[in-house]
């Protein structure tokens, strides 16, 4: 697993699998799910840190968001 936060842009990247991604799915506005075969391979938040996913001490909520 990987986490990458650009503070400048606000955007919380969180990559799970380096598997290619086959279908992108966008959770509102500012949530991009990426599902490889076998799950979920990577999420993109947009303004993560206004909207309460950085740091990150709410993961929990953002997983079941994703599924």
């Amino acid at each position: 697993m990987r986490i990458e936060y650009d503070d400048q842009d606000d955007i919380l990247h969180i990559e799970f699998s380096k598997e290619p991604i086959v279908k992108d799915v966008s959770h509102g506005w500012n949530v991009n799910v990426g599902y490889a075969a076998t799950g979920i391979a990577e999420i993109t938040i947009l303004d993560a840190k206004s909207a309460g996913y950085w740091p990150l001490e709410n993961v929990k909520d953002l997983l079941l968001m994703a599924a």
